[in-house]
């Protein structure tokens, strides 16, 4: 039986102190596919609902297959109202990592993210960064970035997130994680994760809001790296049933969120309501 009430959840409390609220974004406003995409059926309401309310609202988002500024412009276009400073992707916090530690990294990433690494020197590479590169991720490309990370005296390798898979509207497509791990094992060496569900990438996020962690709410369809990720930071976190959601979800040993709703547009329902707006 689908439930989506916060009350069993002893939400109600938390709702009414929130001052933040962080979405994932593939899989709770649109499933991504061929010609971008689609948004899920009331997710542009939702989204403008939640801007009409007296609530923060950042987006936070592990998409590598775009410059921020293409992927916010892809959005617009499909109708939601959203700019480019309230979108946190990994690739600029990445940016800022590399350039901070003087680090020039070989890239395994999506053609089209790549004039996001414009700045950053990648000449005689001293480090790995992989994103979701799609169909790039080759045998060659694989092992191009496997001899890069063996021949380094201390190997350093940075992953854009470490999902397991994504929806798309032909089907569930392989993510980064995956080939995140093959290089772990083939070099062993441990990535360090930039995006959902590191504790630093989310931080960024509420310190852009000016939020404490348990005045904030994390949306998303991914229960390990949305939910279980905001949930170690001290968020609360919800579950949609779209995207990548599977049932068995709200039977996972480790994660429980502290909610399931169908979607974006019956959370931000309860949200108000809860809020008397």
């Amino acid at each position: 039986m689908q439930h989506s009430t916060m009350a069993d959840h002893n939400w109600t409390g938390c709702v009414k102190s929130l001052k933040g609220v962080i979405l994932d974004m593939c899989g709770v406003l649109y499933d991504s596919g061929e010609g971008g995409g689609v948004p899920i059926s009331g997710s542009i309401e939702a989204v403008k609902r939640l801007k009409e309310s007296d609530l923060q609202l950042r987006f936070c988002t592990n998409e590598t297959q775009a410059t921020r500024e293409k992927f916010v412009a892809k959005l617009q276009r499909m109708g939601f109202e959203l700019s480019v400073s309230e979108v946190f992707p990994p690739a600029p916090a990445v940016v800022s990592i590399l350039k901070e530690r003087g680090l020039r990294p070989h890239l395994l990433v999506h053609d089209d993210v790549i004039p996001e690494f414009d700045s950053v020197d990648k000449t005689n590479p001293n480090c790995v960064v992989i994103g979701d590169a799609a169909d790039k991720f080759s045998y060659k490309n694989l092992n191009d970035a496997f001899q890069v990370l063996t021949g380094l005296e201390k190997p350093v390798l940075f992953s854009m997130g470490k999902g397991r898979y994504y929806k798309e509207t032909d089907g569930l497509k392989l993510d980064v994680g995956v080939y995140m791990k093959a290089l772990e094992y083939a070099c062993d060496v441990e990535a360090e994760v930039v995006g959902k569900p590191s504790a630093m990438f989310f931080q960024s996020v509420l310190n852009d809001m000016g939020v404490q962690p348990h005045e904030a709410l994390m949306i998303g369809d991914d229960l390990v790296n949305d939910v279980g990720g905001a949930q170690q930071c001290g968020m609360k976190g919800l579950q949609v049933r779209t995207g990548k959601y599977r049932p068995s979800d709200e039977r996972h040993p480790t994660v429980t969120a502290d909610g399931y709703v169908d979607n974006l547009a019956a959370a931000v329902d309860l949200i108000l309501k809860h809020r008397g707006q």
